[in-house]
């Protein structure tokens, strides 16, 4: 399992797509990201979800595992620890929630989009609306590349949007399926898609023409990355101001 990293990265670290896209030209996709955990009931169908729009080619989506359920205990069913369940991606849904809410409470499953939204995860309609809301009112504007290079990828970001930014290279599993062996979900397979795995700062976006090279991390066909550049609030992640998934491996 990958090491879970939020600090700071020296840029010279070595590190290193049911619906379909609409037509958009050059803005940047809508970043979606899904709070969830295996040891919440009402989670599933919002992972159905998510596992639709990690297919359209105008999104970025990625599924964070909180760890507060892991010590629920559910009668006889017990308590699950979600395997891909980490304190850092609670920390990052405590933040957006007092940015977006003005609460320090969490649930799941929420959907934050585009780092400006929130809504119930497995609410169709209204995640759909979300999207929509976030491309026409307030889209990412940065233009954010990912190229294959023949010793890793090749980042370089433009664009009018000149709001400081951290720069962030989140890796995740592309599929995975647990069969789940206690509380709420007991007995039951779950199939989660875009399963963060890690999240490194890269560097920083300052308004000014951005390129990293990022040597090859190992990815494999299972595993893929996304890079985020997001303006920071004094507690943390705040709006996308431009995102792109990495070349399929």
């Amino acid at each position: 399992m990958w090491k879970f990293v939020f600090a700071a990265a020296a840029l010279g670290a070595a590190l290193f797509s049911s619906q379909p896209a609409t037509a958009q030209s050059s803005q940047s996709p809508t970043v979606v990201e899904l709070f969830t955990s295996q040891g919440c009931y009402s989670c599933p169908p919002a992972e159905a979800l998510l596992t639709e729009l990690a297919d359209r080619k105008d999104l970025v989506a990625l599924e964070w595992h909180v760890d507060y359920w892991n010590d629920l205990v559910y009668g006889f069913a017990g308590k699950w620890k979600d395997p891909f369940s980490h304190a850092d991606y609670t920390r990052r849904q405590q933040v957006y929630n007092m940015s977006l809410r003005g609460k320090n409470a969490v649930y799941t499953p929420q959907m934050v989009i585009g780092g400006r939204l929130e809504t119930v995860g497995s609410q169709r309609g209204n995640v759909l609306d979300a999207i929509n809301r976030t491309r026409a009112e307030a889209p990412a504007q940065l233009r954010v590349s990912v190229a294959k290079k023949s010793a890793g990828l090749s980042v370089t970001i433009d664009g009018p949007d000149k709001r400081a930014g951290a720069v962030w290279l989140i890796r995740y599993d592309h599929a995975h399926t647990t069969k789940v062996k206690s509380g709420e979900n007991k007995g039951k397979s779950l199939t989660s898609r875009n399963i963060v795995r890690s999240a490194e700062r890269i560097g920083d976006w300052t308004g000014k023409p951005f390129k990293i090279d990022l040597a090859s991390a190992g990815l494999d066909s299972n595993q893929g990355c996304a890079i985020l550049v997001q303006n920071e609030k004094s507690r943390g992640p705040g709006p996308i101001l431009g995102a792109a998934n990495c070349p399929v491996n």
